[in-house]
């Protein structure tokens, strides 16, 4: 197989693998944005109140989160195709639990499981690309295909979810999540390129739970936190702070880290992980709360939202792929400074629509944001791997989606605590709320875009 070549002049195992990767990416945003068009439904079958919809939404990215860098060092240690193909039958499984779900706590736990199954797929996916194309031009190439299956996923997602509504109601989605999955993993099993060259050293158990347990106490008390900094969300707080230090300490002490810290003396790691957080923070989160904001504020159905935010995510599945045309001689910084300046211009565009205006005003912003994100999502799959040691791919890929979930579960839960809390005034007081949420994740996104503008890549 060589691997110095293309995605347009590739071998066939190198297309194999990539088409996988990309199918099997698209499909963990697929089961990321499903609830955004059918959560009404859950909430009239199971009847869910308030915090079981805040976790029916949150749950995936919650057990993503929690699952990232655990994945990303098995993968490493043990093997990318492994656990590519254990992430592919943890999410069908999960996902036909999902579908008989006869209570929101099963279909809570159920989403929470697809997260974990979503992060094995998205921390090893990206290392194997990594792997099948070791040329840093072909790679970057195969990290736009990559990144144009975020921006498919999340556009085929809540469309699919709301036209498989009169079929078969919201348990509909995840029976097709399952058999899809299913799929993917006997074509995988036969096309993926074995395992090989890990380095089989031991795997840091101990970090992988603290960072775990971490994680989920804080998504957890930002969760919780949209009903009020109640005792236990400050419990919840502090339990995180607490084990971040604690694992701060485990991986300074252990031999082979779930996280090398030594990484974020590395500029382009830096920035790469910030972007990453602040893409999940900033237009993630603000173009998720799209479908909710068009509904209620606007009056739309669930399929003509899901419709309008295609504008946003099949956009940026196009310029993920168009940035392969990108002139090589120009930085993956300066794309990460211009994709995120993009994101925050377009995010601040959508507050031209108003009820009084029409919703159609709110097309110019998703459009900006949408070229915007498709060239970010490129650049951020390109330094994933790019700012790691070859044997270490996975943890950068890892790293990099822990902090982009990370990033989104912050703005998510921001956001609805800023739209709902003006929804108690009515239509007029959530529209006040949405223009609030989306001058936040704009901040984010200005952020993002300093940070990554200062960190300079060393001249090793």
């Amino acid at each position: 197989m060589s691997h110095s070549s293309s995605p347009a002049t590739a071998s066939a195992g190198q297309t194999a693998t990539l088409s996988i990767v990309a199918f099997a990416t698209m499909l963990a945003l697929v089961v990321f944005t499903v609830p955004l068009t059918t959560l009404a439904d859950i909430t009239r079958s199971l009847s869910a109140g308030p915090n079981a919809q805040a976790w029916i939404l949150s749950g995936m990215p919650v057990g993503a989160a929690v699952g990232l860098l655990g994945f990303g060092a098995l993968g490493d240690n043990y093997g990318r195709r492994r656990i590519f193909l254990s992430g592919l039958l943890i999410t069908a499984g999960s996902s036909l639990v999902a579908a008989l779900a006869p209570t929101s706590i099963l279909l809570i736990v159920a989403r929470i499981v697809q997260g974990i199954g979503s992060a094995a797929i998205m921390a090893c996916g990206l290392g194997l690309i990594g792997q099948v194309f070791a040329e840093s031009l072909a790679r970057a190439r195969a990290a736009a295909i990559w990144a144009s299956a975020l921006g498919a996923g999340v556009a085929v997602g809540p469309v699919l979810a709301a036209l498989l509504l009169p079929v078969g109601g919201w348990h509909a989605s995840h029976w097709l999540i399952a058999a899809i999955s299913a799929g993917l993993y006997l074509m995988a099993r036969g096309v993926l390129p074995q395992d090989s060259g890990q380095t089989r050293g031991s795997v840091d158990g101990a970090g992988s739970l603290v960072m775990a347990a971490a994680i989920l106490c804080f998504l957890a008390a930002l969760t919780e936190s949209r009903f009020g900094l109640q005792p236990h969300v400050l419990a919840l707080f502090a339990g995180s702070a607490v084990l971040v230090v604690a694992f701060i300490l485990v991986e300074g002490r252990s031999a082979n880290p779930v996280l090398r810290l030594s990484l974020f003396r590395r500029p382009d790691f830096v920035g790469a992980t910030a972007g990453a957080f602040a893409s999940g923070a900033g237009v993630l989160a603000i173009m998720t709360m799209i479908p909710l904001i068009m509904e209620q504020g606007f009056g739309i159905s669930p399929f003509r939202a899901a419709v309008i935010l295609m504008a946003w995510s099949a956009t940026t599945a196009v310029a993920a792929l168009g940035a392969r045309l990108i002139p090589e001689d120009i930085s993956p910084r300066m794309l990460l400074v211009t994709g995120m300046v993009g994101c925050a211009a377009g995010q601040a565009a959508t507050l031209l629509a108003t009820p009084e205006r029409g919703f159609a005003w709110v097309l110019p912003g998703l459009l900006i944001a949408g070229i915007a994100n498709g060239i970010l999502n490129a650049a951020l799959g390109h330094q994933a791997v790019q700012s790691v040691p070859a044997e270490r791919t996975a943890m950068g890929s890892a790293a990099n989606n822990t902090a982009r979930y990370l990033g989104s579960a912050v703005g998510i839960s921001l956001a609805t605590i800023i739209i709902t809390h003006g929804a108690e005034s009515g239509v007029a007081g959530l529209l006040s709320g949405w223009r609030i949420a989306v001058l936040v994740s704009v901040g984010f996104s200005i952020a993002g875009a300093a940070i990554a503008a200062v960190m300079r890549p060393l001249n090793l």
